[in-house]
């Protein structure tokens, strides 16, 4: 079923960047588009002025609820909760609503690697997409990652293979997404603030198998119980990444070294001590993003090569610096409890953890048993006051009046041979506009504190 006719009025809710990719998209194809977001920063009026130059109407600060409700069919950016008012008033009207994802997907020649989960996905997409890459193939990255699916679709010259990341908002109004490869990393409580349940988090998540068929090849955590149960019944050819040995098709750790296990034959491909990435939950990542790699045609020895090259990501498990026998960790990306929890795992050394920011509405009583090995923890922003009820009898744990406030604080703290690591277990919206900011703040006072130690 075509989503519109020519000349068909479409709404595009959001002048992000996926919204405003997909207007241009929906234009080319010949849709009479309408692009509104309820924002009026700067950001918004700059994409609705582009979109205006190239012959696109689009607006800032507003939406046209009455002109919305006239269209064939609405394309909704992720960031858009469900809850407001424009998308109530296109629910109720029973307008059909997609994501951004689905436009593009249904414009794509490139076959597609689709990758979700609640932690992890970032890091597996950009890794993925390096080994494709690496190996000499033709692929790029999109989705939720950063580059708009819809700009992919725009290409005159499609790559080979997309890597697409992919958020529970973004599975939620997809109707015929169906990857070549999907991978699906783990699941956790996430976005509790957004979702009214757990099971309905998860059953947006098992949207990525909504068009399964036979044909259809799975990546799958096979150490994570919650994954295997969504995926209970979905057809397909199914490879599992474990942290043990297993049988049967797909990757594991083996005498410390990553492997892949294909037609009952063990192919080699790193040393978990040559993986330039922090962490046990890492080798999973390296893992999945490697069974992929191979689906898409890599050689083991390409795989292996490509994991040596890959340093990861800004923003998740990146030292920042390392002076008086203190290293310094931004891990700003962690903005739920379980990718908390997953970096303080990560160390073996004492840990002074700052956390806090906007509440997601998971309690932080799961971590205490992750902060064994925390001398102290500072909590900041809106969540403060509820991380010291939860954690402070359990803790040694104060607050800090902002960012800058608990990396002095943390630097009073530390110990030769410990970390302090930015692990908010929270959003960024109370102090920041975005995790990446947030991660960018707390390497610049850093980098000044040690520049004043060096004076």
């Amino acid at each position: 079923m075509d989503l519109f006719e020519r000349g068909d009025p479409v709404a595009i809710l959001g002048l992000g960047a996926s919204g405003a990719a997909a207007a241009r998209l929906v234009n080319e194809m010949g849709g009479r588009v309408y692009a509104s977001d309820a924002g009026a920063g700067d950001a918004q009026r700059a994409a609705a002025a582009e979109l205006i130059a190239a012959g696109i109407d689009a607006e800032a600060g507003g939406h046209d609820i009455a002109r919305i409700l006239e269209s064939r069919l609405v394309v909704t950016s992720p960031g858009i909760d469900p809850a407001t008012e424009v998308r109530s008033a296109v629910r109720d009207a029973k307008l059909r609503t997609v994501a951004e994802i689905e436009v593009a997907f249904r414009q794509l020649r490139s076959r597609v690697v689709g990758i979700t989960g609640t932690n992890g996905k970032t890091t597996a997409t950009a890794l993925c997409g390096h080994l494709l890459e690496h190996a000499g193939r033709s692929a790029v990255t999109a989705g939720n990652i950063g580059r708009p699916l819809s700009d992919v679709a725009l290409l005159e010259d499609q790559p080979d293979w997309v890597v697409v990341e992919l958020s529970s908002f973004q599975l939620a109004d997809l109707e015929s997404f169906a990857p070549a490869i999907g991978v699906l990393l783990n699941l956790a409580p996430d976005h509790l603030d957004r979702y009214a349940s757990l099971d309905r988090y998860y059953a947006d998540k098992a949207r990525l198998f909504a068009n399964a068929s036979e044909e259809s090849f799975w990546v799958l955590n096979g150490d994570d119980p919650a994954v295997l149960e969504l995926v209970s019944g979905v057809a397909g050819q199914r490879v599992l990444a474990t942290l043990e040995p297993a049988d049967g098709d797909g990757a594991f750790v083996q005498e410390g070294r990553l492997v892949q296990c294909r037609d009952g034959v063990t192919h080699d491909w790193i040393s978990t001590s040559d993986l330039p990435l922090l962490g046990r939950h890492n080798w999973t990542n390296a893992l999945m993003a490697g069974l992929a790699a191979s689906l898409a045609g890599c050689t083991a020895d390409e795989i292996g090569a490509g994991l040596r090259t890959f340093h990861g990501l800004p923003h998740r498990l990146a030292p920042v610096a390392e002076f008086d026998d203190v290293l310094w960790v931004n891990d700003s990306k962690a903005t739920n409890i379980s990718a908390a929890r997953v970096a303080l795992e990560a160390f073996e050394r004492p840990l002074i953890v700052i956390m806090g920011g906007r509440h997601k509405g998971e309690p932080y009583t799961s971590l205490i048993p992750a902060l064994e090995n925390a001398r102290s923890v500072i909590a900041i922003g809106e969540s403060a006051p509820l991380i010291l009820r939860e954690l402070g009898p359990e803790v040694e744990l104060e607050i800090a009046n902002g960012l800058e406030k608990a990396v002095r604080r943390a630097r009073a703290l530390a110990e030769p041979g410990d970390a302090v690591l930015l692990s908010p277990a929270c959003s960024s919206y109370d102090m920041f506009p975005s995790y990446a900011v947030r991660g960018d703040a707390f390497e610049k006072y850093v980098r000044a504190l040690q520049a004043e130690e060096a004076e």
